[in-house]
């Protein structure tokens, strides 16, 4: 099994690539094959850790995702962020969100504070 480090961003799409050929074939965990694509997963999640940098989500893009997510309407806004036309507002980038509406939003819906606490991109 010749497996080496990534170095480089052409080892890593080189890496995906098998990875992606390999998860085609959907090898059994304990074969070789299987036993392969486990490393190289491995490879690629630590080569990521260092080089790829994710950034956290707009305040209105966590909420709006929120939503989507737990599948909730306007209305289930309003005990945590204020009548509709607030959260209308909110969403729309119409209004900042208070510490009151962040620290409501953070416990009601989990949605992590430094997330909730970041500068809003302009609509």
């Amino acid at each position: 099994m010749d497996i080496r480090p990534i170095h480089t961003e052409a080892d890593y799409k080189a890496t995906l690539k098998e990875i992606s050929t390999l998860m085609e074939s959907d090898p059994e965990l304990g074969t070789p094959e299987g036993d392969r694509l486990d490393i190289l997963v491995t490879l690629v999640q630590a080569y990521e850790a260092k080089h790829v940098v994710i950034e956290a989500p707009d305040p209105v893009e966590a909420i709006k995702f929120r939503m989507e997510q737990s599948g909730l309407s306007i209305k289930d806004l309003e005990p945590i962020i204020g009548k509709s036309n607030r959260v209308y507002e909110v969403l729309n980038r119409k209004r900042p969100l208070t510490l009151a509406m962040i620290r409501r939003l953070h416990k009601s819906l989990g949605i992590p504070a430094n997330v909730l606490i970041a500068e809003t991109v302009a609509g």
